[in-house]
């Protein structure tokens, strides 16, 4: 059982930085626990090209006992969209489950904002998938007001010779 205020000062303990190539075994681990599994050699390859993106940034946070072991992450991007011109998402948010409910998810989001901030950025969206309702409560806590729901469909593409 936690004593009030214990958890305040764990995520205390919490440091939020870029993500490193070195991170991508734990963020391939974060984003299977979300159901979006992907190996460490594939994450590898995915950060070296948003790490690379000044349009992309990805946040980690860890123990500043530098253990390796993170405990979320957040990612955002600036798109260019022909409805909206420029525009930065976040396009993930995970807090690992044995930190959750300590405030990680509002750091990592504070963190996303302000990189977005810096960058020029007076908004953010976010997207949240109608199967994460714990989602839908968290971010108007942190500010997001919703703006609108959709449906999001995918079609596969397949070689003209497959026929």
């Amino acid at each position: 059982m936690r004593r009030a205020g214990c958890a305040t000062a764990e995520m205390t303990a919490v440091v939020i930085r870029d993500a490193r190539l070195d991170d991508a075994a734990e963020v391939a681990r974060l984003c299977t626990l979300l159901a979006y599994p992907v190996d460490a050699g594939g994450m590898k390859e995915r950060l070296a090209t948003l790490l690379a993106s000044p349009a992309h940034a990805v946040k980690v946070a860890g123990s500043s006992n530098g253990n390796g072991d993170l405990l979320g992450m957040v990612a955002a991007e600036w798109r260019l969209m022909i409805e909206f011109g420029h525009r930065a998402e976040i396009t993930a948010l995970i807090v690992d489950p044995r930190a959750r409910r300590l405030g990680l998810g509002q750091r990592l989001v504070d963190a996303a904002c302000d990189w977005i901030r810096d960058h020029g950025g007076c908004d953010v969206f976010v997207r949240s998938n109608i199967l994460r309702p714990e989602s839908h409560a968290f971010y108007p806590s942190t500010g997001f007001v919703l703006a609108k729901t959709q449906h999001v469909y995918v079609r596969a593409l397949t070689s003209p010779n497959d026929a």
